[in-house]
């Protein structure tokens, strides 16, 4: 028996949905490797990735497969039992990474209030009831619960919704010195981005990981690595702790983690997992039995020297075809990221108009991103082909050309 196809255009958007997004005109149908085609079979390149989320691109066949054949045996169980495929995907991640314990959830910003529930859980059992504070960063993004909106630097998402969460300060990024007169004996957690997102794909320092690291040793506290759009492959490396050397006591993964099917996780140690015990923290769709399954699969594809090698190689394509089109327009005053996660800035003469940049670039069959309103930002699948690439940027190219004679 099959459902019935009510036809759908763009304008129900506007009658049915809360307007808290504000989607594009057109309607994508259907996707296959790094092309998505729309209502109308026009075919666009896709240098979106579903902001850092499509991994392995539209209906790869490793995903397709293992989230089909796990649709035939058991879709959800509960954590009242356990399953098979989230014990599988745990030990790879464990085998995988610095950690020990893997706590499974359906977001990023479900990973990451495990995270600071967890950080916070820990200093009130070890050091009593002052130790709650978190330093994170400004321009962080972390997530959109009353929790992570308020350790997320950036007020226009926190504001508005009565009382803040309290005990948490921000500092600038890639400022040591501001981290260092922050960070105090009351301090449970400092919360940094790898590679700042959202806040405009900025990529940290090592010495001031570095000096995160040390900093919460020093002072008893917990440092908390948000991977959730640098990791799983998209920085090169697994994960981007690895490309720098400092290991984090607590990790946040998502968007990339399940290639399209929503899951997350959050990493950490057994020492520290202790202070979750039963009834905690919990979750009911958390490591079911479908995202388990498809996270398998995608870290079985990611997690191999072919591909993580193929990340670093196409951001060099990337950056160098980016950097002529920026100094040819004079549009960018800087391409940088890593792996492909890449922002490419604004230059003084074109800053704020992101979104004009996004919407050239869709009149020229291209889907693209923006990271605030003066970076454009490109997160494509990490197997995306060279030829897609040169082709998208051949796309851009047009699209900046006429936006800039405009």
């Amino acid at each position: 028996m099959s459902v019935e196809q009510v036809p759908v255009q763009r304008a129900d958007f506007d009658q049915v949905m809360v307007p808290n997004y504000a989607p594009a005109a057109f309607i994508p149908v259907r996707g296959q490797g790094s092309r998505v085609w729309d209502q109308a079979g026009r075919e666009l390149i896709d240098f979106s990735g579903g902001i850092a989320v499509n991994v392995l691109g539209h209906a790869h066949p490793a995903l397709v497969g293992a989230l089909t054949e796990q649709a035939n045996k058991l879709w959800h169980v509960s954590n009242v039992f356990t399953n098979e495929p989230a014990l599988r995907l745990a030990k790879k991640l464990v085998d995988a990474t610095f950690a020990e314990r893997v706590f499974f959830c359906n977001s990023g910003a479900e990973a990451n209030e495990a995270a600071f529930k967890l950080a916070r859980r820990v200093a009130h059992d070890l050091y009593g009831t002052e130790k709650y504070e978190i330093v994170a960063a400004l321009n962080s993004f972390h997530g959109r619960t009353l929790f992570t909106v308020s350790v997320g630097g950036q007020p226009k998402y926190s504001d508005g919704f009565g009382p803040k969460i309290t005990g948490i300060t921000h500092v600038p990024y890639n400022d040591l010195e501001a981290l260092k007169a922050a960070v105090s004996d009351k301090t449970c957690a400092v919360v940094l981005e790898p590679i700042q997102g959202e806040g405009g794909v900025l990529p940290a320092e090592l010495e001031y990981l570095q000096g995160a690291r040390k900093l919460c040793d020093e002072h008893n506290a917990l440092l908390v690595f948000d991977e959730v759009q640098s990791g799983m492959g998209r920085s090169g490396h697994l994960f981007a702790y690895m490309h720098y050397g400092v290991t984090p006591d607590i990790l946040s993964s998502a968007k990339s983690i399940g290639g399209g099917f929503p899951m997350a996780a959050m990493l950490t140690t057994e020492k520290l997992a202790k202070h979750l015990a039963v009834g905690v923290h919990g979750t009911t769709y958390g490591g079911n039995p479908l995202a388990c399954s498809v996270g398998e699969a995608v870290i079985d594809v990611i997690n191999t020297p072919e591909v993580l090698a193929g990340v670093t190689a196409k951001h060099e394509l990337f950056k160098a075809r980016l950097e002529k089109i920026g100094q040819q327009y004079g549009v960018f005053s800087e391409v940088r990221g890593m792996g492909l996660l890449i922002g490419a800035v604004l230059t003084d003469a074109w800053k704020g108009k992101a979104k004009d940049f996004f919407n050239a670039a869709e009149q020229e069959n291209l889907m693209i991103l923006q990271a605030g309103p003066d970076v454009v930002r490109f997160a494509p699948s990490l197997v995306i082909e060279d030829a897609d690439i040169i082709e998208g940027l051949d796309r851009f190219e047009r699209a900046v050309a006429k936006l800039t004679k405009a």
